[in-house]
């Protein structure tokens, strides 16, 4: 299971990497026990985290889980330490400040210097609001990236 939390790895990789060391099995057996263990160790392994640096990058992805879309918004530090994620049905700003809250209530998290977020609108509402109510550092300044355009 730390090979495949670690690195981005598939199950059938990993099922090859445990036949390399002569333990026979089938690639759905890690994907069973990720999905049994993975929040336990999540649970346990926070606390032990690196602290955070204090400039975020924060995005949010279409995944596909349990056969419904959802938004996956994730936040890693400078050095690329994930900060913290959240599954949403909704992009907005409700979402993205319930994914703030969660984000600065982990231990290892401090209020952020800059937060680098794309063109979502719903991102300058959320911080303009949690700056308002004190929840954000009233210096912290958000820089919105340019989408990279393909073609």
């Amino acid at each position: 299971m730390r090979w495949y939390l670690m690195f981005p790895i598939s199950y059938r990789d990993l099922e090859l990497m445990l036949a390399d060391r002569g333990v026979e099995v089938d690639h759905t057996t890690p994907f069973r026990w990720i999905q049994a263990y993975a929040a336990d160790l999540e649970k346990r392994l926070r606390p032990y985290l690196r602290p955070c640096t204090g400039s975020w990058r924060v995005d949010e992805t279409y995944n596909k889980v349990k056969g419904r879309w959802t938004y996956l918004y994730r936040a890693v530090d400078s050095p690329g330490q994930t900060i913290d994620f959240l599954l949403s049905a909704r992009r907005d700003a409700a979402a993205a400040k319930r994914f703030f809250r969660k984000a600065l209530g982990q231990p290892h998290t401090v209020n952020p210097r800059t937060i680098t977020v794309d063109k979502n609108a719903a991102y300058p509402k959320a911080v303009a609001e949690m700056k308002g109510g004190d929840e954000l550092w009233r210096r912290t300044k958000e820089l919105a990236r340019a989408m990279l355009e393909i073609g």
